[in-house]
């Protein structure tokens, strides 16, 4: 089996995709893989524009049947089979999906990969709605769901906590995991100088590299739990 498709989504902005794409993209380099970045966000393609000179990469636009046309000849490309896809999907993404993303659903066992999705959440109930359509519309995806750090602590996800939607998930084999905030002076630093995780830990002054670094140790433990040693398991 070819190596894992991992689709970064949430379907609304300002959760926190971005910066979960990028930090998976450095954990998996970090760990020897070879990744493929998809960037589905065409108006304002922020992750493929700091990781797109530096890792390979394709803009593609899944609002329409040609873009997962696109995605799925990517992903079944000979050049790209030991290589992880990962997909940072767009804001307001889950129209495309419910549309189109039965072409994709259809295809994993012909492309001998499994779909992996990184649901990235807030406190807000929508992320929780746009997660059940995402599930329908994507019924063979593995789904873990990732509550961002920025909007507070576990604890603080009481509504995603108690839900059925967790119970839904876990009972598939799904995670439910927490993503660490990270520092705004180093965040600020890194979106606005369109830095990747790794020029960051080098270029950066020391004492926001001893940030990323605690930032870094405390994102592995948390793909560790979801990230298969072995990539074509």
């Amino acid at each position: 089996m070819s190596k894992h498709i991992y689709l970064v989504g949430g379907s609304k902005g300002g959760v926190g995709k971005s910066m979960v794409t990028m930090a998976l993209i450095d954990y998996l380099e970090c760990s020897g893989e070879s990744v493929v970045l998809i960037e589905t966000d065409t108006s304002n393609p922020d992750v493929y524009k700091t990781y797109g000179s530096e890792t390979k990469g394709q803009l593609v636009n899944l609002e329409e049947a040609d873009g997962w046309i696109k995605l799925i000849n990517v992903c079944g490309d000979a050049d790209n089979k030991d290589s992880v896809i990962v997909i940072n999907t767009r804001a307001a993404n889950n129209q495309g999906v419910q549309k189109y993303g039965e072409t994709l659903n259809d295809t994993l066992e012909e492309l001998g990969r499994k779909l992996v999705a990184l649901w990235v959440i807030n406190r807000q109930r929508d992320s929780l709605e746009l997660l059940k359509d995402f599930q329908e519309a994507m019924p063979n995806a593995m789904v873990h769901v990732i509550r961002n750090g920025y909007f507070g602590d576990e604890s603080k996800y009481q509504l995603y906590n108690g839900s059925k939607i967790r119970t839904s998930v876990e009972k598939s084999g799904g995670k439910s995991l927490s993503f660490p905030d990270m520092a705004d002076l180093l965040a600020d630093d890194i979106y606005t100088k369109r830095l990747t995780i790794a020029k960051a830990s080098a270029d950066l002054p020391i004492g926001n590299r001893a940030e990323l670094k605690r930032w870094k140790a405390l994102v592995s433990v948390m793909f560790d739990e979801v990230v298969n040693d072995n990539q074509t398991k």
